[in-house]
């Protein structure tokens, strides 16, 4: 294990459209870590901690319109806050390595261009209540209907933003794509057409080269 790495603990996020296999990668991704000897915390947003589970189930469940999106800012916020005061910046400070399963990229794209462009308010929001990005964000980027067919083969109970559409999912993508120019010093674009192997590799390798830059 590289201890300097260790001492200063790495925080990556993972982000897509729905359906991009975001969740098989962050698994696969913290296996190949915990394989060479590193200390990684898995989490996700929103949620990781108990109170951010519990608006996770306000927010991903129910009728598309169940919140309006300056609401669901709020309450992407509010379990941002408690996810990272109970669980990323404890971790970080053990100079573990924490992957998130989506971070504020997500409430940028999601809340910020969903039903209107609120994505100052997004950015203002942050900046007071958050002040913390990723060393690291990893962009699945696949094309949108594949991913919305995913999606909603899941058949799950959390697919509140699913049901927006492919419209919105076609945004999305868009958005991820410009973020990842906007803060090209830590977005890494893999193909997600790719089979999971390659994606994986690909992953990978992208997160091998940032540890040793963290060294």
């Amino acid at each position: 294990m590289n201890e300097n790495v260790t001492q200063r603990g790495l925080f990556i996020s993972f982000e897509g459209i729905d359906g991009s296999g975001k969740s098989t990668q962050v698994t696969r991704l913290a296996q190949h870590l915990r394989a060479s000897g590193h200390d990684v915390v898995l989490t996700r947003e929103p949620g990781g901690s108990a109170g951010a589970e519990e608006i996770r189930a306000l927010v991903l469940q129910g009728d598309p319109d169940r919140w309006s999106a300056e609401t669901e800012i709020l309450l992407f916020t509010a379990a941002r806050r408690d996810h990272l005061e109970r669980l990323i910046r404890p971790a970080l400070a053990e100079g573990k390595i924490v992957i998130c399963d989506r971070f504020a990229d997500s409430t940028r794209m999601y809340q910020g261009l969903s039903r209107g462009d609120l994505r100052a308010d997004v950015d203002q929001l942050h900046d007071l209540m958050i002040g913390v990005e990723p060393d690291l964000t990893i962009l699945i980027d696949m094309d949108p209907a594949e991913g919305l067919k995913r999606a909603k083969g899941r058949q799950g109970t959390e697919e509140r933003f699913e049901d927006f559409g492919a419209s919105l999912q076609e945004a999305m993508r868009a958005g991820f794509l410009a973020l990842s120019k906007e803060f090209s010093d830590r977005f890494r674009v893999i193909d997600g057409s790719q089979n999971m192997d390659k994606v994986a590799a690909d992953i990978y390798a992208v997160t091998d080269k940032a540890l040793g830059e963290n060294n």
